[in-house]
């Protein structure tokens, strides 16, 4: 159930048997031919999905993260502090209105430190990054994240989709590598900003995956209130 459509006396009647799903995106670039929407775009979607029906309250994707590490290329950043407090703050007011099982579910690479120091300090709090339900090896505007973006919007443009660093063929080592490269300097890691090949990404594989993350995901929330699944940090 979308929050920011209900009203307060509906919510108000549902919050004692309620969980809350905070999506947690992005704004950076993703190649040519995706939006720098596109993190919290799919976090959304999968956030929705998961939290279809009346034992969730789907609150507003916080589309802000923390994506430093690609610039010059395009990015609006925040500290992770401040993600950690805003998160905080919303998990803090959550509780205030009696809702106490709370899921952030993450769908930016970046935000990880910030919700690590948010499992701190709120271990209650279950924390996802949602491409760990999947058995698809995540990427960056490549194959998997393009054909996400497929099935979901009208804002891709595979005419402009390019190879970036395909890491199939490298050591562990140089992944390793690379990985750390990526951290601190995107661009310079991947030579255009795009981690995997997005030219064979279509809408079928995007919903074949959607839908093996969105399943996965909702077993995994509704075990972890039911009390059979423990509170493990998944990002």
């Amino acid at each position: 159930m979308d929050i920011a459509s209900k009203s307060d006396p509906l919510i108000r009647r549902t919050v004692a048997k309620t969980a809350a799903i905070i999506p947690v995106g992005s704004l950076e670039q993703h190649g040519a031919h995706l939006p720098v929407s596109t993190d919290s775009d799919i976090v959304t979607e999968v956030a929705i999905r998961t939290g279809k029906g009346r034992n969730f309250l789907v609150l507003p994707t916080v589309t802000m993260g923390v994506s430093f590490e690609h610039s010059p290329l395009f990015n609006l950043s925040i500290r992770p502090t401040t993600l950690t407090c805003m998160l905080k703050d919303i998990c803090k007011s959550l509780h205030d209105n009696g809702i106490n099982n709370i899921f952030v579910i993450n769908g930016h690479y970046g935000n990880r430190k910030a919700l690590a120091k948010l499992a701190q300090a709120c271990p209650e709090v279950h924390i996802m990054s949602y491409w760990r339900f999947t058995k698809h090896k995540f990427d960056h505007a490549g194959l998997v994240e393009t054909s996400l973006m497929l099935a979901i919007s009208d804002h891709v443009h595979m005419s402009m989709a390019h190879r970036g660093l395909v890491t199939d063929n490298m050591s562990d080592n140089e992944l390793r590598t690379a990985k750390r490269k990526a951290s601190t300097s995107f661009p310079e890691a991947t030579g255009n900003g795009i981690w995997g090949d997005p030219r064979k990404s279509t809408p079928a594989l995007g919903r074949k995956i959607l839908s093996e993350i969105v399943s996965r995901l909702r077993a995994e929330c509704v075990g972890r209130i039911r009390g059979d699944l423990p509170n493990e940090i998944l990002i």
